[in-house]
Order: structure tokens, then C-alpha cells, then sequence
């Protein structure tokens, strides 16, 4: 029986090798990303070259044959510098990636996920203007005829659009069955009809593109339904239960960053003759970060742990997506109070994790979805 947090050799050197990663590549880039709300392109092509892009898909496809736990690491520490690398990883692995793997026939398999492991970026694109919390009151629709399916509709607020080169949609492709005609389609890019539209210019995680993705009689083979007709409720549920662990770990990585900058702010900064973490209430403060910190790592990761053990998470997932992204907002907020002043500009980096903190609250569903998806747990 090993401790939560205790990684295995593997897992402390994949850990390390992208923490070294953001830290000396992602680091010095952060602000101009935030600043032109663009993720560079040399950096997205380096993720690909670490394999955090494909961390769990098999070597025959080109990926890592890595854990879905430790995509969770890669997140979390990617999160500490930016967390807006951390949910393009996040997107790709626990969504995209994940769906592909566990719905896919072999031949799309062989189709898709060496092109997910080399070069191309996933997306995920399942809301709409009308369909946020209720993902299932969808309008876009899906029309037969022939040997494909007719997609037109409106995606909002679908992240690494702007740079996806393979889209995971869906549409309904029998209305008068309600969420039961919901059918997952797997869409390049470059198929005609489809286009993406505006960029979000949003609070926080500017650097992840949020596009709307605009259908317009798009015509996508039948040999491109994921899973089968119909199910596609079925997809977009399971997948999204596993990437609420992404989301937790993307806010724990987010929290633990704003601690490090707070903790090493008040050994520096001095006031009345002594560095402020002498005083008593700077340390406690600090105490009670770095407790909310550990109590959200050990939920995600036990999470991330039943996942991989093939045991029941969702519960599990629910509450530490929901418990991370308190944390992420309280413990950003209180780092922001310990630089001072200071800490309200753009010329030290809490503000702008203080203002990436807010979405965890919102994406891959609510806090209050989530406060369902635990009730309906635990009352069985």
C-alpha cells in the first residue's frame, strides 16, 4: 500500500521532465501569450515533441503507453507556469485522446491517433449557444444521405479550435428521439462545411484558443461515427466524467503555482524591519493555502488512481473537480493579497492566476453539475 502522492520512478521522472519543461521553456513566455491570447506555435510543436500530447496512447500509434495518471501529472505541473498550456494538454489527453481510444474502431485508430500523437491537435466540440449545462438540448443536427451524415449547426465556446486539426462533434441525428439521436462524428478539419469562427477574448487561459465552430452542411462519411448512431450521449458523458480529473489538476497545478509565488514573495519582501513571513498572519495564511493545496492534490489523485484501476471514480472525479476549483480561486486570491499592490499588476504573475482560477468554477461542467453528479452518488 503506497501513499497517494508517493510516484513511482517513471512517474517522478516524467514529473520532472515537464516541470523542467515549463519552467525553462514555458516560463519566459507566459505574459506575451496572455498579453496577444495566443498559445506559440514553436511550444505546441515542442508538447508534441515531449509526447504530453498522446501520453496514454499505445507505442503502435506513436504515443507514450503512458497512464492516464500520469497525464494528470503532466497537467498539474504544466498548470503551475501556465494554465493554459495545461488545457491544451488536458483537452487533447482526457478528452480527445480518451474518446478516441475507448470508442474507436481499429481502422479509425490506425487513422486518427498517429496523427494525434505526431502533430494534430484534438477538439472537443460539444456546446452550444443553447446547450452549456444541458449539453443535450443540442440543435446542431446530422442529416443521412447516402453514405454520409450532413452536419449544420453552431459550437460555442469549443477550446483549441484555432488550432485543431481533428474535431470530435456532436450532433443529433434523430431529434424526435431527444438525447438518444446524439451521435458523436470524428471531422477534419479541412472537410468542407465546416469553419471556425470567432475567437473568444476572454478573462483568463487566454492563451488556449475558444472559438465558436460553425457546421454548414458539412458532409463527414458514416465511416467517421464514433461509436455507434445514437450514442453519442453515451460518449460525450464518460468522457467528460474522467476529464473533470484534468480540470482538478489543472486548478491544483494553478493553486500550488500561486503558493510557490507567495511563499517565495514573503521570504523577500520586508516590512517593518523584517521579511512579512515573520508575521504571524502572513504564516497563517500561508498555512492554510498550502493545506487546501494538499487536500485538492490528494482528491485529484486519488481520482486519477481508481480511474486507472478500472474502479468506479465518477463520484470521486465530481468532487475534486468541484473542491480544486474552490482552492484554485481562494488560494490565487490570497497570493494576490500577499504580494500587496504589487500583486494587482501584470508585472507579477498571481494576477494572471488569479484570473485563470475563475473558469475552473465553469468548463466541463459547473460547480453546481457537479454538485448533482456527487448527490446522486452518494444517495445511490
Amino acid at each position: 500500500m503506497q501513499p497517494l502522492t508517493q510516484l513511482s520512478d517513471e512517474e517522478e521522472l516524467f514529473q520532472s521532465t515537464v516541470g523542467q519543461f515549463a519552467r525553462e521553456r514555458l516560463a519566459p513566455h507566459v505574459r506575451q501569450m496572455d498579453e496577444s491570447g495566443a498559445f506559440r506555435k514553436d511550444l505546441l510543436d515542442e508538447l508534441f515533441e515531449l509526447g504530453l500530447m498522446a501520453v496514454d496512447i499505445a507505442e503502435e500509434y506513436g504515443g507514450q503507453s503512458g497512464s492516464f495518471f500520469q497525464s494528470i501529472l503532466a497537467i498539474e505541473e504544466l498548470a503551475k507556469v501556465d494554465p493554459a498550456a495545461a488545457v491544451i494538454v488536458d483537452v487533447q489527453n482526457t478528452l480527445c485522446n480518451a474518446a478516441l481510444q475507448r470508442w474507436g474502431s481499429d481502422e479509425q485508430k490506425r487513422r486518427f491517433l498517429p496523427r494525434l500523437a505526431r502533430d494534430t491537435v484534438g477538439s472537443y466540440a460539444l456546446s452550444e449557444a443553447g446547450a452549456g449545462s444541458d449539453a443535450f438540448a443540442m440543435s446542431a443536427r446530422a442529416i443521412e444521405d447516402g453514405d454520409c451524415y450532413r452536419l449544420t449547426g453552431r459550437k460555442l465556446w469549443i477550446t483549441n479550435a484555432a488550432e485543431a486539426g481533428l474535431f470530435l462533434v456532436f450532433a443529433n441525428a434523430d431529434p424526435a428521439e431527444g438525447y438518444r439521436g446524439i451521435t458523436a462524428f470524428l471531422v477534419d478539419r479541412t472537410t468542407l462545411g465546416l469553419a471556425v469562427g470567432k475567437k473568444e477574448d476572454k478573462l483568463g487561459i487566454r492563451a488556449s484558443s475558444t472559438c465558436e465552430v460553425v457546421l454548414d452542411d458539412c458532409c463527414v462519411p458514416k465511416d467517421s461515427v464514433l461509436g455507434e448512431v445514437g450514442k453519442g450521449y453515451k460518449v460525450a458523458i464518460e468522457t467528460l466524467n474522467q476529464g473533470r480529473i484534468g480540470i482538478a489538476a489543472q486548478m491544483t497545478g494553478l493553486a500550488q503555482g500561486a503558493l510557490d509565488h507567495a511563499l517565495a514573495y514573503s521570504n523577500q519582501r520586508k516590512q517593518f524591519g523584517k521579511r512579512i513571513a515573520e508575521f504571524q498572519g502572513v504564516q497563517f495564511d500561508l498555512a492554510e493555502m498550502a493545506v487546501d493545496v494538499e487536500a485538492s492534490r490528494l482528491m485529484t489523485y486519488n481520482a486519477a488512481r481508481l480511474r486507472d484501476a478500472g474502479l468506479p471514480f465518477v463520484t470521486q472525479a465530481a468532487m475534486a473537480k468541484y473542491f480544486a476549483s474552490q482552492v484554485a480561486e481562494r488560494v490565487a486570491s490570497k497570493a494576490v493579497e500577499i504580494f500587496g499592490g504589487v500583486g494587482f499588476t501584470k508585472d507579477y504573475p498571481v494576477e494572471k492566476l488569479y484570473r485563470d482560477a475563475k473558469i475552473g468554477r465553469i468548463y466541463e461542467g459547473t460547480s453546481n453539475m457537479q454538485r448533482l453528479t456527487i448527490a446522486k452518488g452518494i444517495l445511490g
